[in-house]
């Protein structure tokens, strides 16, 4: 059993089946968590007795990082081995105050998006909470290691996978990254992509633990069919709106809706116009339109290409006009295929 996918209720029931007070579980979980402790023989505050207990019947194995690639704009792409030999990557992407790391939920990915370099994988397995949340500790190595001083503070779970798929083992997650114990990440600072999954979304936003981005990319149910068929067919449109209307928000938080310009695809003036219409008559808080233009994946055939940056600046336009709130995302570590929709893990 990993000691790392255990939150802290499940590590004091554990701790209490090994015949140790409550106290114990919250100390062994600062070690981790707050402090990045990993050895258990390290824990110095540990009965010797209680430590043997551990490591005799846990684990407490971080991801190991295989290899790191830097970009020119300084993201970093970490390869990252799970216990039994699979691989996935994660990304950390500096801002101008802090470091924003994306993370990965599955091994390969169910969903099939078509402009998506994960989705060539198929599916493998989930991930689980231990090796979700151990990516963060495996990044603060890294970043200490090479002396980036930009904090660790944002969470984007953007990576492999399709977290709402992987859900129980998800919110574990996010349940130890914002334990103020642990991690301590404001939950305003935690972001879960998806493309839509009903049950996920239904519970998720009653969590209150993050904020949600879906992945639309698309105006119409015909389109959407064509970029992300098994999303779309699985949640058609006009449902997932209904969803997302009904989606419980906190104060001053709002949705993000990912849209990702594939030239000559979606990204036209008649498809700007058509989303204007999409959310005219929304009755939940306005969500943020967050454009992406397309990366082609490098080593992969894609039947899609890069926006034309007319073609962008007009569609930020039409939007705009209306008064949407548009924002444009800044496309790094292209150079490492580790911008959004390249991931795929490969070694080397």
């Amino acid at each position: 059993m990993s000691l790392l996918s255990l939150p802290l209720p499940a590590l004091e029931q554990y701790c209490a089946s090994l015949g140790e007070p409550g106290f114990r579980a919250k100390q062994l979980f600062q070690w981790i968590w707050e402090k990045g402790v990993v050895d258990v023989s390290a824990m110095t505050n540990l009965s010797k007795a209680f430590r043997e207990k551990l490591l005799a019947g846990c684990s407490c194995a971080l991801p190991e990082v295989v290899t790191t690639q830097a970009s020119k704009d300084g993201t970093l792409k970490l390869l990252l081995a799970l216990e039994d030999g699979e691989r996935v990557e994660t990304v950390l992407i500096p801002e101008k105050d802090h470091t924003t790391q994306c993370l990965s939920t599955q091994v390969g990915c169910a969903m099939g998006c078509t402009f998506c370099a994960t989705g060539t994988l198929g599916f493998t397995r989930n991930m689980t909470a231990g090796e979700m949340a151990g990516q963060v500790l495996a990044a603060r190595q890294v970043l200490a290691e090479r002396g980036i001083a930009l904090p660790l503070r944002n969470l984007v779970f953007m990576g492999m996978g399709e977290p709402l798929l992987n859900y129980d083992n998800l919110l574990d997650t996010l349940h130890i990254l914002t334990h103020p114990l642990g991690p301590d990440f404001s939950t305003r600072r935690v972001t879960v992509s998806t493309v839509g999954i009903k049950r996920g979304l239904v519970e998720l936003g009653e969590t209150g633990l993050c904020s949600l981005a879906v992945s639309l990319h698309a105006p119409t149910q015909a389109l959407r069919e064509q970029l992300m068929p098994r999303a779309a067919k699985a949640l058609p449109l006009e449902e997932l709106l209904a969803l997302l209307e009904a989606y419980p928000l906190k104060a001053r938080q709002r949705i993000t809706l990912e849209y990702v310009l594939l030239g000559g695809v979606n990204d036209q003036p008649q498809h700007a116009r058509e989303l204007v219409r999409l959310f005219a008559h929304f009755k939940g808080s306005s969500p943020k339109i967050n454009l992406i233009c397309y990366n082609p994946p490098q080593g992969v055939d894609s039947p899609y290409a890069a926006p034309q940056e007319a073609d962008v600046a007009e569609f930020m336009a039409i939007l705009q006009k209306k008064g949407m709130t548009v924002l444009r995302r800044a496309s790094k570590g292209a150079d490492i295929a580790a911008a959004c929709g390249q991931l795929k893990a490969q070694e080397g």
